[in-house]
Formats: structure tokens, sequence, C-alpha cells
């Protein structure tokens, strides 16, 4: 009987086998043979470099480009301003298609005003990089990162507490105020959504090709998205506690990218509101704290979970704001807030189905309580995010 049942188990990992061997086989005869050679027309491969980061220093310029041509690329010559100038490349050598390299320029760059790199590689294409405001690139010093780390904390983990304090307040409501600042919560998580969403389809456009940024983008939002709804349903649909920690979770993924945009800007030198700037995030994220309380403004969980979940929501900008400002990449970036869009998806599709489950009613969606609640949330979201948009 045994016998009679790898026989099967054989037959098919040979006609699995089969196809993969023959694919094999065509691509090693395509690399040898080259059957497309007959149709070359001496024309230059095809070339493309992205600027992924730079860093201005006393010494000059730095600039990690990555190469995404058909063929291995050469730098032949850097123009800045106009001029070209000496540089010095590591690793040396041509580039492959993927790969990055540094390229240090001695120019004296002048504080505060624009410049533009131009990289001319030995065909004769040309790939230009502009400065808008030039600063020096912030050191990792302990200073540093406790500046920033405060900053952070007012950006994410300041707002989120004191919409937290409201929840003693909000436990009086009826079920009517409890739809209201249910449908609040969908209403700010949307308008989330959607910025987050164009946010990262804008950080992908900036990225290398090869990424695929868009596609990238989609991929990881649904994949964040079926991963934590498999998860949140795993014992049933999640309510109370258990609710309030996904919310905190998306809302925590959103403020990650939130501090990711404050960090590349002071980098940038592009963040010149300041304070303005850094209060009007603050603003613009206190209801998150109410949202993350309407779950469980039935229950009387503990007190430390409070703290769990300002952590979990805020704390999260800090991180951004620290890889923003001194190792930003736009693809790492766009990857980052597209799991946030998708994490933010999950806690809507969460809350409304909660919502709808302990409304009373069929048309608990339509009433004017969660109408209200929702424009409401959305309307402030937007308001305030004028504010922030730099």
């Amino acid at each position: 009987m045994a016998v009679s049942e790898d026989r099967p188990n054989r037959l098919l990992l040979l006609w699995l086998l089969l196809p993969l061997t023959l694919l094999g086989i065509a691509i090693a005869w395509i690399a040898s043979a080259d059957p497309l050679r007959s149709f070359d027309n001496s024309a230059p491969p095809v070339e493309a470099f992205t600027y992924e980061r730079t860093i201005l220093d006393g010494d000059g310029i730095r600039v990690l480009v990555r190469a995404g041509g058909s063929e291995p690329m050469k730098v032949a010559q850097v123009q800045v301003d106009d001029a070209y100038w000496m540089f010095t490349q590591d690793p040396p050598g041509p580039i492959a298609r993927g790969s990055t390299v540094w390229l240090r320029i001695p120019y004296p760059w002048v504080l505060g005003e624009a410049h533009a790199i131009n990289i001319v590689t030995d065909t004769g294409a040309t790939f230009l990089h502009e400065i808008p405001v030039a600063v020096p690139t912030p050191v990792p010093t302990q200073s540093l990162l406790w500046q920033q780390a405060l900053i952070g904390l007012i950006v994410g983990v300041l707002p989120v507490a004191i919409g937290l304090l409201c929840y003693p307040a909000l436990r009086g409501v009826g079920v009517a105020g409890m739809n209201f600042i249910l449908a609040l919560t969908v209403g700010l998580l949307a308008f989330l959504l959607v910025d987050m969403s164009l946010e990262a389809l804008e950080m992908s456009a900036a990225s290398a090709v090869l990424f695929q940024g868009p596609l990238l983008v989609l991929l990881a939002g649904a994949a964040s998205f079926m991963l934590l709804m498999a998860i949140g349903r795993w014992r049933g649909a999640p309510a109370g506690l258990a609710l309030s920690f996904y919310i905190a979770l998306g809302i925590g993924l959103h403020n990650f990218g939130e501090g990711l945009a404050i960090g590349a800007a002071f980098a940038a030198g592009s963040a010149g509101l300041g304070t303005f700037l850094v209060l009007g995030f603050a603003v613009h994220n206190v209801t998150e704290g109410i949202g993350i309380a309407a779950p469980i403004l039935k229950a009387r969980p503990p007190l430390w979970s409070f703290v769990a979940l300002t952590l979990l929501a805020g704390a999260p900008a800090v991180v951004g704001l620290w890889i923003g400002s001194l190792a930003y990449a736009p693809q790492w970036s766009a990857l980052f807030l597209g799991i946030g869009a998708g994490a933010i998806a999950q806690v809507i599709v969460e809350v409304t189905t909660y919502m709808t489950r302990t409304g009373k009613g069929r048309n608990t969606l339509l009433s004017v309580p969660v109408i209200t609640g929702f424009l409401v949330g959305v309307a402030f979201m937007y308001v305030t995010a004028a504010a922030i948009k730099f």
C-alpha cells in the first residue's frame, strides 16, 4: 500500500521538475547563444540612474546612486552647477544593474543656496539631481538623537496621550454618542488611508524603476491587510481592548511614515516652518487617541494598557524621524507607507464591522450620528493637514 501511494507522489514531483528543467535549459541557451544579436542596431544601451541619498558636509557633496541600465554603466564626468568637478567613486568600476555606488565630489557648496548635480555616463547620457536648499546633513550624535526623540514624542506620543485622557469623559456617552465616536474614528482613519497611500505612491515615483514602486506599494498594502485580517479573525472579530490595539498599530505605522517625512525634510533643509510644523503635526494627530479609546468605552481596561496603546501608536514617530534624517531611501519609505496603508484599511474594516455588530437597528451606518461623526473626522484631519504640508 505504501508503494502505491509513493508512486503518484513521485510522478507529481517529476511533472513539477520537468518544466523547471526545460526553463533552465532555455535560459542557459539564450544566455550562451544570444539568438537576439541579429536584432542589434548598434543603439546605445538603456541607462538609468536614481539618486537615493545626498550628504553635505565639510568635505563637499556625497551622493548615493543606483544603476538601472540594461548593461553595466560607467560614470565619466560629474557636473555641479554646470561646471565639471573631480570626483571619486566607491566602489570603483562599472556599475551593474541594481547596484549602488557613492560619488564623492569636493564641491564648496554654499549654505542656503540651491545646487544641481549632473552625472554624465560614458555614452553621453546625463542624469540631473537638484538640491533645493543646501544645509549640512545631520550627523548621528547623542545630542541630535535626543532632540529628534523629543520632536517625535511631541508629534506622536503627546497627541495620542491627550486623546486617551478623554477616556473618562467619553465613557458616559449613550448609544448615539458611541456611534458618533466610532464613526469619527473611521473618518480620521479614512483620511489617513488616502493620505498615506498618496504619499506612498509619491515616494515610489522617486525610487529606482527596478523596484516597481507603485506595484511595491500595492502589494505591501494588500499583504499587510490580509495578514492582519487573518490574525485579527483568528478567534473571531476583534472587539474591546483587542480592537483598540489594532487601531493603535495602524496609527503607529502612519506616525512612522510621518516621522520619515519630518526627518527627511529636516535633513534636506525643507522644514523651514520649524516649531510651527511640529505643532501642526501634534494638533493634526490629537484625535488619534480618541479613536483608540472608542472601542473600550464600555470596558475598564488596566492602566498599563493605556501606556501600551500610547507607545504603540506614538513611539514609531521617533523611530521614523531617526531613520528619515539619517538613512532615508525612497523605496523603503514607500514600502513602509504601503504596509501602514494596509494596516489602516484593516482597522477601518474592523471598526465598521464592530459598529454594525454593536449598533441597534439595521441602518446603523446610515444613522445621523454615524454620518456626522465620519464627516467631522475627515473634515478635522483635512483642515489640520494644511498646517503640515510643506
